[in-house]
């Protein structure tokens, strides 16, 4: 299980060449005020896409990088689902991706209470 943190990075450096590759990737950050929304994925600030790139993906390799305790739980998936069109083929592995890493945030979370 000790892999569990590398394993998430790659998923984390997957989602954002995903995000680049499929034209979803925004070269200017919005205004602070817009990241600062206290709902939940700036869903009243923010597209998904922007809230992955400028809070999701920042916030990830921090944690990463300095080695902090990863979340225990994440259904980022849930919400990305409703957002994405399910079936758009641009969407298929962004989603797919998403999924891997609340996959291994769960096992994480359950390697350490074992």
């Amino acid at each position: 299980m000790h892999d569990i943190p590398e394993r998430i990075a790659d998923v984390i450096l997957e989602i954002e060449a995903n995000l680049r590759t499929s034209g979803k990737w925004d070269a200017c950050q919005p205004p602070n005020k817009l990241l600062a929304s206290t709902q939940p994925f700036c869903i009243d600030t923010l597209t998904f896409e922007q809230w992955l790139q400028w809070i999701f993906l920042p916030r990830m390799k921090q944690i990463l990088e300095q080695q902090q305790s990863l979340p225990t739980r994440s259904n980022i998936h849930d919400y990305a689902e409703d957002y994405f069109h399910k079936n758009d083929p641009n969407t298929a592995s962004i989603l797919s991706l998403i999924k891997r890493f609340d996959d291994l945030i769960a096992i994480q979370s359950g390697a350490r209470y074992h």
